[in-house]
């Protein structure tokens, strides 16, 4: 039997607050409807919304919400970040009563950085907990799939130590798999050869502290790039050290990287197990750093999922989708 239709009303009518809500051309309703796979009829202040009895319900309380707050402009990324707050199972706080009009979108208990963006915290459990990790631990291991923060959180946190002089200077590391990390033999100065390689931790950075900023930080050597295959021999002290793409190391890479930490320094390693790109012989340093130093105190481990991706909320049905695509090829 279908399921009959959910139906709200938003009166007296204020059209100002009605536009706010639906956004231009309606594209803040579609990214209700396509978030939490619903039929969204609009009518004037009326709407009904069709689908799964129990998605109807969230999307009601959430057009509730954001009603509540239409008094302004609804940024299309406002809509898109409260959207994968309330699709995360982890946040009781969507299973509010229905009619409430307070906030149904409960913020995480997470550090507060500073960073140039005042809004910036952990949008799921598992984000806050990282950020916590990151803070009371030396080194910290993130490990799940894209779009989960691993990278832009670290930098973060990064950026938050360096404003803070927890930190004396800021090193990305990566390794350069697609070259065989024989950059000697790519054009250009040693920003140029890498920089492909780490064009996401510089887009975290220019975000995060603005253009300007960050490129006075690289002229003053506060920040620094150091592909992987250039870190043997050195002694890394108070510096706040990220190593991204940490799939792609090899066992020895991993043990010659963990081992350049000095004193006063603090590590973040992030990576994504399913997507190593190293020959199909060759194990990933991550994986076998995460069997070897699970139960060593000082050292965290964070284990993001889907619900934790906090991307286009189309990202995290994607990853759902490839995942049981995974599971049923096992299976066959």
């Amino acid at each position: 039997m279908k399921p009959k239709p959910v139906e709200i009303s938003f009166t007296p009518a204020d059209n100002q607050r009605l536009a706010n809500l639906c956004g231009a051309l309606d594209e803040n309703l579609k990214q209700v409807e396509t978030a939490l796979d619903v039929v969204i009829s609009r009518h004037g202040e009326h709407f009904s919304l069709s689908g799964k009895s129990s998605q109807t319900k969230l999307a009601a309380q959430v057009l509730r919400h954001y009603y509540h707050q239409s008094q302004h402009h609804l940024s299309l990324e406002q809509v898109q970040l409260g959207l994968i707050e309330v699709m995360n199972p982890q946040n009781a706080s969507a299973s509010i009563a229905e009619g409430d009009e307070a906030t149904i979108i409960k913020q995480p208990a997470s550090p507060a950085l500073l960073t140039r963006r005042s809004n910036l915290y952990g949008r799921t459990p598992r984000q806050a907990q990282y950020l916590q990790q990151i803070q009371e631990h030396d080194i910290t291991f993130a490990i799940g799939p894209a779009g989960t923060g691993k990278t832009y959180l670290a930098v973060a946190s990064a950026v938050d130590a360096l404003e803070r002089d927890l930190a004396a200077r800021l090193i990305l590391v990566r390794p350069a798999v697609e070259a065989g990390e024989r950059l000697g033999f790519l054009p250009g100065d040693m920003t140029q050869k890498v920089d492909p390689y780490l064009r996401p931790l510089y887009d975290a950075l220019y975000d995060l502290m603005g253009l300007d900023k960050t490129s006075k930080q690289f002229e003053r050597n506060t920040i620094e790039i150091a592909p992987l295959a250039f870190m043997r021999g050195r002694t890394l002290n108070q510096s706040f050290i990220i190593l991204d793409e940490a799939q792609n190391t090899t066992p020895e890479q991993m043990k010659m990287f963990l081992t350049r930490i000095g004193l006063g320094s603090k590590v973040v390693i992030t990576g994504d197990v399913t997507q190593i790109d190293l020959p199909k012989h060759q194990k990933s340093g991550l994986v076998e750093a995460r069997q070897v130093l699970k139960d060593i105190r000082g050292i965290a481990f964070t284990h993001f999922q889907s619900e934790d991706v906090v991307r286009h909320p189309l990202v995290q049905r994607i990853v759902n989708a490839y995942e049981k695509h995974d599971k049923q090829k096992q299976e066959s």
